[in-house]
């Protein structure tokens, strides 16, 4: 929405300035035609062209109020202009004349609209004034210089004031009054964002408190159970828990609220939960190859569940009590967004008949429907010891939608 704004605006000044230019010098085409006819005693050519070329631009203008169509106005004041300096810029001097400066004026204008009418008119422009030049060093030429020697000094005069009045008084003062809106809004837009970030970290780091309470909330209750695999299953809980809150966390951290460091999140779970089902000492090896990638929250969220549940079926299931054994995790990237996961240990291992179809285990199902959650595959790697998997999946792409 905000961005739909700041292009209506955009071009809300673009028609203010085009309309007022449009208006400036329709008056003062009058006016330098009447002045050349009366006060500079130019009876051929110049004056008819300024007189006409006023009056065609004023009723251009004014149809602007019925079509609405900037570029239609600003083209055809740009040709007219551009036609009549050329044959005013001819019949008072050639190269010579001190009009052949109002030509800087249709450049001027052009980049003012875009980048691309400003290098049309420009080339343009500099082909004009050569084929003027060429014109007046040949042996032949077509037009005179109709202005009386006496009115030459004052017809330069005039010319070169009323350029330098569109180009500074004219062009200048809008395009200086539109560079100080454009740099007003952007410092509010600025602001706004600042804003909207402080508000964001402020959420990420409430869901990290919220989570964090969860947890020990199960924590607690896990404290009045006595069976053993209640216990276990609560446990399994409050890790989930945790792993997401370690996101929140690292995105409060963080001064890019979009994406975390996958590498140092993955390191501070697997030890988190290392250190929470084996204890401080035990023997068990974590050996982390991980690219330097960023990933989303709609991404890293579920892809560190699944991590959770398949290093938590590794060190319950996989390596039993105090045995010594390894744990592999490797993350790479593929492509723009394609990223492989290899997770495993070298435990025991799953028989190779139980899947997450035939098996009551939580942890399995998990693995299968957050893998899905991610667009991805998942297969087993049997050429290892242990459980090995190797899950391929896509980096999900946030939806953003507008704020009114």
């Amino acid at each position: 929405m905000e961005e739909e704004k700041k292009v209506q605006d955009r071009l809300a000044n673009q028609a203010r300035l085009t309309l007022k230019v449009c208006y400036f010098t329709s008056f003062f085409s009058l006016l330098f035609g009447s002045l050349c006819y009366f006060a500079l005693d130019i009876k051929e050519v110049i004056p008819y062209v300024f007189i006409t070329f006023g009056v065609l631009n004023l009723v251009n203008t004014l149809l602007f109020r019925y079509h609405k169509k900037l570029i239609i106005t600003y083209n055809i004041v740009s040709i007219m202009t551009l036609t009549g300096a050329t044959v005013i810029t001819l019949y008072s001097g050639g190269i010579n004349s001190p009009f052949i400066f109002v030509l800087a004026l249709i450049v001027v204008a052009g980049y003012v609209s875009t980048k691309s009418y400003g290098s049309l008119y420009l080339n343009l422009n500099l082909l004009i004034i050569v084929l003027i030049y060429s014109q007046s060093i040949t042996d032949y030429s077509f037009t005179t210089n109709v202005i009386p020697e006496q009115s030459r000094n004052l017809f330069a005069l005039v010319s070169v004031l009323f350029s330098v009045y569109l180009i500074g008084g004219v062009f200048g003062k809008n395009l200086l009054h539109a560079h100080h809106n454009l740099y007003k809004s952007k410092k509010e837009i600025e602001n706004r964002i600042h804003e909207k970030e402080t508000l964001l970290k402020e959420i990420h780091h409430r869901v990290k408190n919220n989570l964090q309470t969860v947890s020990s909330l199960l924590s607690l209750q896990s404290r009045n159970i006595e069976d053993a695999e209640m216990k276990s299953l609560i446990k399994s809980s409050q890790n989930r828990v945790i792993s997401m809150a370690m996101v929140h966390e690292m995105l409060y951290m963080r001064d890019d609220l979009s994406k975390i460091e996958y590498k140092s999140y993955v390191k501070e779970l697997s030890e988190y939960l290392i250190r929470s089902l084996k204890g401080t000492e035990n023997n068990i090896k974590l050996k982390l190859n991980i690219e330097d990638v960023k990933l989303g929250i709609d991404t890293a969220i579920p892809l560190g569940l699944l991590i959770n549940e398949a290093i938590t079926n590794a060190l319950k299931y996989g390596i039993k009590d105090d045995a010594e054994g390894e744990i592999n995790i490797e993350l790479k990237k593929e492509n723009y967004r394609d990223y492989v996961l290899n997770i495993g240990d070298d435990g025991v291992g799953i028989p190779e008949e139980v899947t997450y179809k035939n098996t009551k285990s939580l942890g399995l199902k998990l693995i299968n429907n957050l893998t899905r959650q991610l667009r991805g595959t998942i297969t087993r790697d049997y050429s290892k010891k242990g459980t090995n998997y190797v899950v391929r999946f896509r980096e999900i792409r946030q939806k953003l939608h507008s704020v009114a």
